[in-house]
């Protein structure tokens, strides 16, 4: 067959129209000469290549022809319908199939609607930007921030730098209250001359009532600016420092209470302070065993979706069990709690 016209596009042989247009923008960008000044030669022969082969697959006729006989019956000639091969038949000798080869640039400029995105063609057409960068690639001004010119290393779509997490500490009662936190930050940017200095910035978050660990805060490029990068997001991850009283589940607030055996066996009222200043006393008046959880509705964190709403607080209890019982307590506890 000749020059594989679809190993070229890097598609298969049953590639849509929409396939075949995406290879091309792909393979296109990468090898247009002008993205090449250092291997222009190499990178002319491949574009041309590229664009011979979206030539000859976008188009229904020479296709059909090329899957038929390859390359040669496209540029040399093409039997007739029915003959037995080249070399004619009983209609008096082969068809010419006329295949002529489109310009590369014309070609280029069909598909994105200008001659060349690297600043070194013909730039001065209708669909410019005020910047000198085209519109209308994909719809949009896709170099809008495109600063690398040819031979910088430059990627034609500007890359954008990963994220910058950081781990942003808060108390359980700042993410009971919610609060409001202020990061100073320090960045590089580009000034007019293009030169980076750094720069001193505050930021503010507002953190929200019953916000929970993990919770990711973005600010969007505020990371070191660089030529040709977009700047990275800087993102602030909630982490929760661990609270003398609480412990934290879900929605709900764990407090454990120290209390003693007897107070296990015949009623005990826990005293606490919530993590707004309140002082709750809650009678318990069920006998407690190690296991009990005193649930009061209400009283957990905040639910973010609906602050005026609570989960609740699980109060549990460490009993203290006596080390050591005399005989007559031992007689006395068992006629007081003796079966009847």
């Amino acid at each position: 067959m000749g020059v594989d016209y679809y190993k070229i596009l890097q598609v298969d042989r049953n590639a849509k129209d929409e396939d075949l247009k995406k290879a091309y923008r792909k393979l296109a960008m990468k090898w247009h000469p002008d993205k090449n000044p250092n291997n222009k030669k190499d990178a002319e022969a491949k574009f041309k290549q590229i664009s011979e082969a979206y030539d000859v697959l976008s188009d229904p006729q020479k296709r059909a022809v090329y899957d038929q006989y390859g390359e040669e019956g496209l540029k040399g000639q093409m039997p007739p319908p029915g003959a037995g091969g080249f070399g004619g038949g009983d209609s008096g000798g082969p068809t010419t199939f006329r295949f002529n080869t489109r310009n590369p640039d014309d070609i280029f400029s069909e598909i994105f609607g200008f001659s060349s995105p690297f600043g070194m063609g013909d730039m001065g057409g209708p669909r410019a930007g005020a910047s000198g960068f085209p519109r209308g690639m994909f719809g949009e001004d896709i170099f809008g921030s495109f600063r690398g010119g040819a031979g910088e290393g430059s990627t034609t779509m500007p890359r954008k730098g990963a994220p910058i997490d950081r781990p942003l500490p808060c108390s359980l009662e700042d993410l009971y209250k919610g609060t409001t936190k202020k990061m100073k930050i320090s960045r590089d940017v580009i000034d007019g001359s293009g030169r980076p200095t750094t720069v001193e910035e505050i930021l503010t978050i507002d953190i929200k009532p019953g916000w929970k660990k993990g919770t990711k805060i973005t600010f969007p490029e505020k990371g070191n600016e660089q030529r040709g990068v977009i700047p990275s997001d800087l993102v602030f991850i909630i982490d929760e420092k661990p609270h003398s009283v609480f412990k934290r589940d879900g929605n709900d607030l764990i407090i454990t209470q120290k209390i003693s055996l007897v107070e296990a066996l015949t009623g005990y009222t826990a005293q606490l302070t919530t993590l707004d200043g309140r002082n709750l006393t809650v009678p318990i008046n069920n006998i407690i065993s190690p296991t009990y959880e005193e649930v009061v509705k209400g009283e957990g964190m905040p639910i973010p979706k609906d602050p005026s709403k609570k989960g609740n607080l699980r109060i549990k209890f460490n009993i203290k069990f006596p080390t050591k019982l005399t005989a007559e307590q031992k007689t006395g506890i068992k006629r007081l709690i003796a079966s009847p």
